[in-house]
């Protein structure tokens, strides 16, 4: 038994009604998915941090301009050092360059031996 398509104003009414029907399927389907992107936090936290760091990159490059053109002004302001100084300064430099790994394990030990005392006090309070 198969029933012929229906004719005259029921035809025009039930089209008009599967008509709505799907474009409310397509709404909610939209719904949906802003529903989920909202609850993936995960997402949302990573898009975040994304923007976050972007952010940051650009102030810290224009604070960076900023920083230069302060020290260039600066420099401009200071006189120049007397050169015993600037022969000191550049022996300091390169003596400093050439005893980088003593440097780094001299201050490697000054900072194990403060953590220590700092622990070490704590526990007496």
């Amino acid at each position: 038994m198969t029933q012929s398509p229906p004719s005259g104003p029921n035809a025009s009414d039930r089209e008009q009604l599967g008509h709505e029907v799907e474009q409310a399927r397509h709404e909610l389907g939209r719904t949906v998915e802003a529903l989920a992107a909202k609850a993936d936090v995960k997402a949302r936290a990573a898009d975040r941090a994304a923007e976050l760091k972007e952010q940051v990159g650009t102030r810290v490059s224009e604070l960076s301009d900023d920083v230069r053109a302060a020290a260039h002004v600066v420099q401009e302001k200071l006189p120049a050092p007397p050169a015993p100084v600037r022969d000191m300064a550049g022996r300091g430099a390169r003596s400093a360059r050439e005893h980088s790994t003593l440097l780094f394990a001299a201050a490697g030990a000054a900072v194990a031996g403060w953590l220590l005392l700092r622990r070490r006090d704590r526990r007496r309070s």
